[in-house]
């Protein structure tokens, strides 16, 4: 994954792009930075302010809450969105499991991104409720189980 091109092209399967056009997705790609760690790198810690959002290009993490991994990620997921968006501390680690290829948007331009790309602002938002309605559907099994 060495052009913009070749970001623009995988951004294609992530969901938060995936309603984006080719256009938008050369745009966003154009601003993105990308960058590749070992096993075991805390992209982002638990606790700590967020200033960027991160897409997994390839590899895998463990996402950890309060030091116990809660679930893992991989090729296509992204994450740092919350923090962004509220500009609350990090709401938990993620750490690479394996060597893990990234591409990074920081705060600002993810900001202007969603004021310049109506599409990535609604697929944020559908996102978003997908997660409530898996957090409010755990809560509604435990309190029943």
């Amino acid at each position: 994954m060495g052009s913009k091109r070749d970001l623009a092209d995988a951004l294609e399967s992530v969901g938060l792009f995936s309603r984006c056009t080719a256009r938008e997705r050369r745009t966003i790609a154009r601003h993105a930075q990308t960058a590749s760690f070992p096993p075991d790198t805390d992209l982002v810690v638990e606790g700590e302010p967020g200033d960027a959002l991160f897409v997994i290009l390839s590899g895998k993490a463990a996402v950890l809450r309060d030091g116990i991994e809660v679930t893992d990620v991989g090729e296509g997921s992204y994450f740092g969105e919350l923090a962004i968006l509220d500009g609350a501390p990090r709401s938990a680690t993620i750490r690479t499991t394996t060597d893990v290829k990234v591409a990074v948007l920081g705060i600002r331009m993810f900001r202007t991104l969603l004021r310049e790309v109506p599409d990535l602002a609604e697929q944020l938002l559908v996102g978003l409720a997908g997660q409530l309605r898996t957090a409010q559907g755990q809560v509604a099994a435990e309190a029943h189980g």
